[in-house]
């Protein structure tokens, strides 16, 4: 159930998107489609239905009621760095000043805590560059057009079948399996990226801001949870699903809806982006809790030292705070102009 309700549903939102007579009207959120330039008639046709996809992407990340309209000065290079590392750094002292007060008293992380963590993240990190390097390769296939110009509701299908498939074939396969498991595992991510690649739409200034920030917030995070209390935050479990589900619901408010409740879409807008932020940022603070926690019941013999199936969530979580990040980079983007 919580793999369900953890899986990034932005993409998929937008791939329902995909421009129809009769259900066009009912996405508000999106800013009117510009209307195809005539060409000359040897030319390939402008209601190609690629480019309509690919307009209907980009179209789905302009959503810009939300901020007020501002224009904001170019800056040099060399201050958005300095803006960027003050981001990165002020979030790890404030979070660790918040949530991590008392520390832990048995003398710092034993060795083998510590392994498992390290190798936990590795794997998290070589996971998400599978995903990265075959969304782009993917992309540049003409995968993402192919994509955007299946059905929706297919992709959607298709895309949970063989994420959950994968997923479960990598957590219940045992680890003394080696070639069998990094393969499972290596297909998971490989279809995590088939489904995110129509994101390579979006600007690559944008996206590697979005990662960059993704990776600033998790790290905090993760370094909190990593000093803090033995099992501090594990009762955060209950709480994030019941979190997480009403994200996944407020990220349907446009299907259900009617396109006249504009205040209510708008309101559910937000609870998918920032709340999403804040549960997934949850998430990620729960999952490394639980990291820990497994290795000390691996030291003992209670369970199997499985590092593999300890990344996917952090994978996961990765994923979603990352797509919200885009979302919201790109609706600031679309302010400017």
């Amino acid at each position: 159930m919580a793999f369900f309700l953890r899986r990034p549903f932005a993409v998929q939102t937008a791939l329902r998107q995909v421009p129809k007579s009769s259900n066009t009207a009912r996405f508000i959120h999106n800013s009117p489609f510009k209307p195809a330039q005539s060409r000359p008639l040897d030319s390939v046709k402008s209601s190609s239905i690629f480019a309509k996809s690919r307009q209907t992407f980009q179209n789905a990340f302009r959503r810009t009621y939300m901020q007020p309209t501002y224009t904001a000065g170019s800056g040099n290079l060399t201050q958005r760095l300095l803006y960027g590392a003050a981001i990165v750094g002020g979030t790890v002292l404030a979070t660790n000043f918040i949530f991590n007060r008392e520390t832990r008293e048995d003398g710092g992380m034993p060795a083998y805590e510590r392994s498992y963590l390290n190798e936990t993240f590795m794997h998290t990190g070589l996971g998400i560059g599978i995903i990265a390097i075959a969304a782009r390769a993917l992309h540049m296939s003409g995968w993402s057009y192919r994509l955007m110009a299946a059905s929706p509701w297919a992709v959607i299908g298709l895309g949970l079948v063989g994420s959950i498939g994968t997923m479960y074939g990598t957590m219940y396969t045992s680890p003394d399996n080696y070639v069998l498991k990094y393969g499972l595992w290596a297909a998971f991510n490989v279809t995590q990226a088939a489904l995110l690649s129509p994101l390579m739409f979006m600007s690559p200034a944008i996206l590697a801001r979005a990662g960059l920030y993704t990776v600033g917030m998790m790290g905090s995070i993760a370094f909190v949870g990593a000093t803090a209390k033995q099992e501090k935050y594990l009762y955060l479990g209950g709480p994030l699903l019941a979190g997480v589900a009403i994200v996944a619901l407020s990220g349907f408010a446009p299907l259900v809806l009617p396109a006249t409740a504009a205040r209510t879409l708008m309101w559910s807008e937000k609870i998918w982006l920032y709340g999403g932020l804040a549960v997934f940022g949850g998430f990620t603070l729960y999952d490394v809790q639980k990291v820990l926690h497994h290795a000390r019941m691996a030291e003992r013999g209670l369970v199997r030292r499985d590092v593999v199936n300890e990344s996917i969530s952090l994978e996961l979580d990765f994923i979603n705070i990352f797509i919200r990040m885009v979302q919201i980079l790109g609706m600031q983007r679309n302010n400017r102009r």
